[in-house]
């Protein structure tokens, strides 16, 4: 029977004691054509593997090759899996009824689909319920929307009305969705910015038993000396994911890429001790 993706990264973050999720980004600026695309991704995710406990490639920089793009996405998952690694696929979908029920199908089950999705919860919670039961049902999860890694993001996940931020309204739906499994960590997870520190302790609180996947380390310019407080004690529940400060960590130089995820690895490391 397959572990289901919450117990599968918890597991590999104890036993390699490493709680980085490498981003594959690929741009086809990078690259001589989709080919050399190909090699070098498929290259930087084997040299990283032993370095991650999770992988997670953005779906546009794949989307955006075509149908070629959507074959490598597939080879990408295919390796991860045979690497051990979970697959989080980064496509922030979100769509209401039978919509919604086609992407969870489309990318929560399948060759090209990742163990977990991210989605976007801000058509409503309704919207959600396709992503999660496809998730329960696979053995995945998924990983919703809560504060985003972007500067603006607060135009919309900002303070709403009577105080409570519209952050902390999906969180309390993440919880709550939470609630209803058994395990130590629940299939819904969440995406906090790892760019807003100082919010972490309060998410991590308000989601007690959600993972939380921390986008923004590297080029975005979060550091991992403050991301402790989305951790729990033993250094459990969260994913901190660092994309082109990893893949192009110096040019297309694969052994840099590696030395990078290993780096990264250990300062998450050192910030828990």
């Amino acid at each position: 029977m397959q572990t289901p993706f919450a117990a599968a990264v918890t597991e590999r973050t104890r036993t390699l004691n490493t709680r980085l999720c490498v981003g594959l980004d690929p741009r086809l600026s990078e690259y001589q054509d989709a080919a050399h695309l190909r090699q070098h991704t498929l290259d930087v995710l084997e040299a990283t593997a032993p370095y991650a406990a999770a992988v997670k490639p953005q779906l546009a920089f794949y989307e955006a090759l075509g149908l070629e793009g959507m074959q490598i996405l597939e080879e990408v998952c295919a390796a991860a899996r045979l690497l051990g690694l979970p697959v989080i696929l980064d496509a922030k979908r979100g769509d209401i009824g039978s919509t919604a029920e086609a992407y969870a199908q489309g990318w929560l089950t399948g060759r090209h689909a990742g163990a977990a999705l991210t989605v976007n919860p801000f058509l409503g919670f309704q919207t959600l319920q396709p992503f999660v039961q496809a998730a329960r049902e696979n053995g995945g999860g998924v990983f919703v929307l809560v504060k985003t890694s972007n500067p603006d993001q607060a135009d919309l996940q900002g303070e709403g009305r009577g105080g409570t931020s519209i952050s902390e309204r999906v969180a309390a739906e993440v919880a709550r969705l939470g609630a209803e499994e058994d395990g130590e960590y629940a299939s819904v997870g969440a995406v906090v910015g790892a760019t807003h520190p100082a919010d972490l302790p309060h998410f991590r609180a308000l989601m007690p038993r959600a993972l939380l996947l921390l986008p923004g380390l590297g080029a975005q310019g979060a550091k991992a000396s403050d991301l402790a407080g989305a951790f729990h004690a033993g250094g459990t529940g969260a994913l901190v994911s660092a994309s082109r400060g990893v893949q192009y960590a110096a040019g297309l130089d694969v052994a840099a890429a590696r030395t990078a995820a290993r780096d990264f690895r250990d300062e998450l490391n050192a910030a828990l001790q």
